[in-house]
């Protein structure tokens, strides 16, 4: 006990006789003392050599000793904090780190266009949700079940439990905002549907489980499909330029009657043929028709009095043909490298 005594008298001159001129003085007197291997850890280890009966007044003793260290370094950092200018730590005339600029993704590039273009037409933005019952995605849309429309769609549905009274579905298209927005009964109705969809299909460089749709409808009285066709051709003109090319098709959706396709030429190739356009030189944007009766009188509308027309578009397509993108697997991948081509894009 003696002996701790004398060696921890010995060490506390030695403390209080430190003195640090700069940070780097003060850091060796911490490593030194208040270290893992420090001598203030050591001594507190001869503990186990002091008497049973002396272990109370040595363990005093050496929490002072400690105490004692600690607001020594403590009072040498206050001393020296602040001494180092930001001179004498950096390059002050070194420029500055640059910061990345992000960007929009080219995704939301094109269906902030395609929206604007609408918007300039009367139309308003309206939104449903991703997972759907079978009404609203299949039943009002003139395709009960056991319709062979359905196989055109190959649909992803959510086990809701033995006990559910209806059938939940990832939507396959954003009609089923459509029938959301016809079941308000507040007529006419001039609405443009953006969102997520999503179908089993194989991934390639054409096509994915998911993707993302723009669809439009008009409902008022005297609507015709020469209403149709203008609306389409504008956004066309507006979208691609005033000499791009354009087709109808005669095509089949069992929401609209007449139905049809909507084809431009392909700017990937120029017309000569590509995969994008699978050697065809024309790339299929949309689909469109006159709105089934039977939906109308589906959602409480009366066909003799209203009529309309309805078409929906993929994003990824029409960005694919903006932007030169020869593979849609490049939307998802999150490849920054891909990604910041857009930076600048508008």
């Amino acid at each position: 006990m003696q002996d701790l005594l004398q060696k921890i008298a010995a060490y506390k001159s030695e403390i209080d006789a430190f003195t640090a001129a700069d940070d780097k003085r003060v850091e060796e007197f911490r490593i030194k003392w208040l270290g893992t291997k420090g001598l203030v850890k050591g001594t507190m280890g001869e503990m186990k050599h002091v008497p049973n009966e002396q272990k109370r007044e040595a363990g005093q003793i050496l929490n002072e000793f400690k105490q004692f260290a600690e607001a020594k370094f403590e009072a040498l950092k206050e001393a020296h904090s602040g001494t180092e200018s930001l001179s004498d730590s950096m390059d002050l005339s070194l420029p500055g780190d640059e910061t990345p600029l992000g960007s929009r993704h080219p995704i939301s590039l094109m269906r902030n266009r395609i929206i604007s273009i609408f918007q300039r037409l009367g139309f308003a933005v309206a939104e449903g949700p991703e997972v759907e019952d079978d009404w609203h995605n299949f039943t009002a849309l003139n395709m009960p079940e056991h319709h062979p429309a359905r196989d055109m769609q190959d649909t992803f549905y959510v086990d809701a439990g033995e006990n559910s009274a209806v059938d939940w579905l990832l939507r396959t298209h954003t009609s089923n905002t459509q029938i959301r927005e016809m079941e308000k009964g507040k007529l006419p109705i001039r609405v443009i549907c953006p969102g997520r969809v999503y179908r089993n299909e194989t991934i390639s460089a054409r096509s994915h489980c998911f993707f993302h749709q723009v669809e439009g409808l008009y409902i008022d009285e005297h609507v015709s499909f020469a209403d149709l066709k203008q609306t389409l051709y504008f956004f066309v003109k507006e979208m691609y330029g005033q000499d791009v090319r354009v087709r109808f098709r005669p095509s089949y959706f069992p929401f609209t009657e007449p139905s049809a396709e909507m084809d431009v030429s392909c700017f990937i190739c120029g017309g000569t043929g590509c995969n994008i356009c699978k050697k065809t030189g024309w790339v299929e944007i949309l689909g469109c028709g006159m709105i089934h009766p039977n939906v109308l009188q589906n959602c409480g509308i009366n066909p003799e009095k209203y009529t309309g027309f309805a078409f929906g578009m993929g994003v990824e397509r029409p960005a694919m043909l903006k932007y030169g993108i020869n593979d849609i697997r490049l939307f998802s991948e999150n490849d920054v490298r891909f990604l910041k081509q857009f930076t600048s894009a508008t």
